[in-house]
């Protein structure tokens, strides 16, 4: 019998763990990471149509947009999706520090060109509110899923009320007792490799930032509820070691990125494709907050961990006007090249085949075990 018919037939009781399906209502233990700004209905559509749960991100757009890109996703699937936000608090304007970051970005502005005393631009990441809360409410998403911690209890209250299964990204044992305790159905695993941002909520120093090997165990020993592996898994071999580890999915995001539905410039997807085992770091120059981007010209001369960078998110506001002219130009010097350490692994494929191909590789090797 041909594998792929195998996968429809007998999927939900083969796969070594199936908590997750039957818990989000999936066919496969495979989540679309929610990735700001690449992120797309295109993307989230073609992930739950071969199987996996397809997410939105939410961080970058207000209320009407989420209402619009979610009303696509329905209109074209009747599978389950997920709502994704940041629950950070939004920092307290620091014109001091706003100012030493302008001052060191201005030799940048005057090499291109760019009027250093022009206004500067305002970096938007939305954390979850009362009105997005009223959208959930109202829409009702069959997964929501937060990072940075979670939203305060009313607020969480309301989304479980409205149906939604929460999710939450811990970076350490300690965090992700504590969003077991808050109230998560299952705790995504984030990796010290994965790319974008860091989960992390309880603690800042990123020095003591935990890989997926190391991390994933110790959650799965450390707490009852379901947990999914993220960081550094970008194909079938990830797959298996994160269910080894005790995982009962994984979550992926890089290995998406190379796909035609993912929201990525060119510029980015050349850097993708040239990217090596060792191109990542972590760096708080793009927002203010670690995360993992391909390094460049920006990262190398002024991170890649700056304590000139402003707070969350307002540091990636007076790098627009650079971004936009070097981007115009055809550089990616100053442009946040998200991608996890496992990078090179990834293959240019439509999101939906890609997604089938993980899980008919993952499983033909378990089957093998």
């Amino acid at each position: 019998m041909p594998l792929a018919t195998i996968l429809v037939d007998k999927l939900m009781g083969n796969w070594p763990e199936n908590r997750i399906q039957k818990l989000l209502g999936i066919e496969l233990p495979i989540l679309l990471a929610p990735m700001a700004g690449p992120g797309s209905a295109k993307l989230a559509i073609a992930v739950a149509e071969a199987g996996g749960l397809g997410s939105l991100p939410c961080a970058m757009l207000n209320a009407e947009q989420i209402r619009s890109e979610l009303t696509i996703i329905r209109q074209r699937s009747t599978q389950p999706v997920n709502l994704n936000f940041f629950c950070h608090k939004p920092p307290q304007p620091d014109v001091a520090q706003e100012t030493k970051w302008r001052k060191r970005l201005e030799p940048y502005y005057v090499e291109l060109g760019v009027d250093p005393q022009a206004p500067v631009p305002i970096s938007n990441r939305t954390p979850f509110d009362s009105t997005l809360c009223e959208l959930v409410a109202e829409m009702k998403p069959e997964v929501v899923s937060f990072h940075f911690g979670l939203p305060d209890k009313e607020l969480l209250t309301r989304v479980k009320a409205a149906g939604a299964k929460i999710l939450s990204s811990a970076t350490t044992v300690d965090e992700a007792r504590w969003l077991e305790q808050n109230g998560c159905d299952a705790i995504i695993a984030q990796g010290v490799e994965a790319g974008g941002h860091r989960g992390m909520f309880l603690s800042t120093d990123i020095s003591t930032q935990v890989g997926t090997m190391a991390l994933v165990p110790q959650i799965v020993d450390a707490v009852n509820v379901p947990v999914i592996a993220a960081g550094g898994i970008t194909d079938a071999r990830g797959i298996v070691a994160a269910f080894a580890l005790g995982a009962s999915a994984v979550q992926i995001g890089t290995a998406y990125l190379f796909c035609p539905e993912a929201n990525v410039s060119p510029v980015h997807r050349e850097a993708l494709r040239n990217a090596k085992d060792n191109s990542t770091a972590l760096t708080n120059v793009f927002t203010g907050r670690p995360a993992r981007s391909i390094v460049n010209r920006i990262i190398r001369e002024i991170g890649p961990m700056s304590d000139v960078a402003p707070a969350f998110p307002l540091a990636g506001g007076a790098l627009m006007p650079l971004r936009a002219k070097s981007e115009a130009m055809g550089s990616g010097d100053f442009i946040s090249l998200w991608a996890g350490q496992a990078v090179h692994l990834g293959r240019e494929l439509p999101a939906g085949e890609l997604t089938r191909l993980l899980a008919e590789e993952a499983f033909a090797l378990i089957s093998k075990s």
